[in-house]
């Protein structure tokens, strides 16, 4: 299991909504299985890695003699990197029945009281495997690495036909509750201080069928993986070394296709990237260069670590960070074509884990990359835009699909945050650049007809994966009604903001598969019926769909002077900006399994600020 040092490795669980979650980081794991007579020299590099991790900087003085232990041969090994030739970021150890003598739990607890843990179990040593060794380097912690080595260790043994899995567990940094997750139990009576590794040890169990805990359905998936990849299996990978590549510089100016959207991402760590910098250098092309990075990493050091304020030790943190590399060939430099800006940041789980730092305290951790493992479409960007924005900053979800057939116009900017350059730019295109520009690391795709019959189900299940929830902010009825008849078929949630009085409207379709659209305020309608509508049917039916009697004097008295005196509803900044901020509260607690049901909430910004809500005595006077 582990000994020891996988702080910040207690992840929640794979989120409920969407299989593949796009912001979990792409870890490539290779795993080789020691012979029980074979050569130490194989074993060095993990060695090595283990006894360095475990020392960590001094904490476990043990550990500077090394890690050698002879459980090593006829054991699992899985080593994580980023790439496959990247450094090794994280290790842990699965040994099988066949070294049981040697299990460190049976050391810890004594032959004996191993042996009458088992029975009290109902289990015998032939079918018990264990896990241990479960390290993470400083800079690769915090990104979920530990969760997925641990669900690995545990997928093998599963596969491997274990009934059963034991191993002893740190308890210092909540190691114990780590496990805790994935289906292990603390067992009575075993928790001791022990002087190697400096904290109270404590022996825990899991028997495989009862599950893997929070991290069932993340375990289901590795275990069939597995076969794959112990069939890779190789020796474990040395230490990077550096590219002793110099530095491409170039610096100038050309012009920009309007309806270009998508970043492009150079990764120094690859020679093709590399040559492909060093070309758009030397194009022309570049206006800015925007490099940060060093700041950036400053800034990676205090996310993992608040309390570190010496200078000197978050220099030598920067560098074990960059582990050898010059710091241009770290992380990746994001072209924006649009701009012509060529922008420095950190590696994808680094940049998000810096990015949302501060949204801790409101959204943890493992909660951000829950919800990073999200798709959300988004069908309407003008008030659509407010919520994408929102969506982005705030890191609710990793991978969007926009659709809007609309450009922007002069008239756009009393609500929309562009600028006068955007005029005549589709508005799926102005929003996608707006959120690569906070996140270049996301996954977008746009659609620039919106949506239609002929793309619709593409859409909803198509492209790179179907979407986890919707946000609804368009003006065509057969749009309205068509793609909730999809999600509804789909068990996808849907939102709405009808910028009046703060309207959020929520449908849980992924709750209530039956439940009628727009909660019945249209009776049994249907898509085919909202073909050729005259204008005063469509007036009757946007009537209908927000509730006459609950809409705003202002826009009930805009609706009859739209087309003589009114080019069109009547929208401002403030109503839209309010209505990201409450598509984002529903989407986050949604996404989130957070209390959060169908029905219609109203925020209306003219009562919120009534005198009879003021809280302070005496300041009306």
């Amino acid at each position: 299991m582990t000994d020891k040092n996988h702080r910040g490795t207690g992840e929640s669980m794979p989120p409920p909504i969407g299989q593949q979650p796009a912001g979990t980081p792409q870890w490539h794991v290779t795993a080789c299985l020691a012979p029980r007579d074979g050569d130490p020299a194989l074993l060095d590099s993990i060695r090595e890695l283990r006894a360095r991790i475990l020392f960590d900087r001094g904490r476990r003085p043990a550990f500077a003699r090394g890690d050698d232990q002879n459980l090593d041969f006829g054991a699992w090994h899985f080593i994580a990197q980023r790439e496959p030739d990247g450094p090794p970021l994280g290790y842990i150890r699965l040994s099988t029945p066949a070294t049981g003598d040697l299990f460190q739990s049976r050391a810890y607890l004594g032959a004996a009281r191993y042996e009458a843990l088992l029975r009290s179990e109902g289990v015998a040593a032939r079918d018990t495997f264990e896990h241990s060794r479960l390290v993470v380097e400083h800079r690769a912690r915090k990104l979920g690495l530990g969760l997925y080595l641990n669900a690995m260790a545990i997928a093998a043994a599963h596969h491997l036909g274990a009934k059963a899995m034991i191993g002893t567990s740190g308890t210092k940094d909540g190691q114990d509750h780590f496990h805790e997750r994935f289906g292990f139990r603390s067992m009575p009576g075993t928790r001791a201080y022990v002087e190697q590794y400096t904290e109270d040890v404590v022996v825990m169990f899991h028997r495989v069928a009862d599950g893997a805990g929070q991290y069932a359905e993340l375990v289901d998936q590795l275990r069939a993986e597995f076969p794959a990849v112990a069939a890779a299996g190789r020796k474990p990978p040395a230490s990077r070394l550096s590219s002793g590549r110099a530095a491409p510089v170039g610096l100038a100016d050309a012009d920009c296709d309007r309806g270009v959207w998508q970043p492009v991402l150079f990764e120094p760590c690859r020679a093709s990237h590399v040559d492909a910098l060093t070309a758009l250098l030397a194009s022309g092309d570049v206006r800015e260069v925007h490099d940060t990075i060093d700041e950036q990493l400053t800034e990676l050091v205090r996310s993992r670590e608040p309390a570190c304020v010496d200078p000197i030790a978050i220099q030598r943190k920067k560098d074990e960070q960059l582990a050898g590399l010059d710091a241009w060939e770290y992380g990746a430099w994001a072209w924006y074509p649009w701009s012509r800006r060529l922008v420095h940041v950190l590696p994808r789980e680094e940049f998000r884990l810096v990015r949302t730092d501060r949204n801790r305290g409101k959204i943890e951790r493992p909660e951000q990359r829950r919800l990073l493992g999200n798709r959300i479409g988004i069908i309407g960007l003008s008030v659509g835009n407010s919520a994408a924005v929102t969506f982005a900053l705030e890191g609710i979800g990793g991978a969007y699909k926009l659709a809007d057939f609309d450009e922007f116009s002069l008239s756009n900017l009393n609500r929309l945050r562009a600028g006068v350059h955007h005029l005549g730019v589709n508005k799926a295109v102005i929003s996608a650049r707006q959120m690569f520009e906070i996140d270049p690391y996301l996954d977008i795709e746009i659609y620039r007809d919106g949506l239609t019959e002929h793309n619709i189900d593409e859409f909803f299940r198509g492209g790179n994966g179907p979407i986890d929830l919707l946000v609804e902010e368009c003006d065509t009825p057969w749009v309205k009604i068509a793609a909730r008849e999809h999600a509804r078929d789909l068990g996808v949630p849907v939102v709405m903001d009808c910028n009046d009085r703060g309207m959020l409207d929520i449908e849980r379709f992924d709750h209530e598969p039956d439940r009628p659209l727009l909660h019945g305020l249209l009776g049994d309608v249907k898509s085919v019926d909202m073909v050729d509508l005259s204008r005063q049917d469509k007036v009757d039916l946007i009537l209908a769909m927000v509730d006459a009697d609950r809409i705003s004097p202002e826009l009930a008295a805009s609706f009859e002077q739209i087309g003589h005196t009114l080019s069109s509803w009547p929208q401002l900044a403030s109503g839209v900006a309010l209505g990201g901020a409450l598509t984002g509260e529903a989407a986050r607690r949604i996404l989130l399994g957070l209390p959060c049901g169908s029905g219609r909430f109203y925020t209306d910004l003219e009562l919120q600020l009534g005198p009879e809500r003021n809280t302070v005595a005496g300041s009306t006077r």
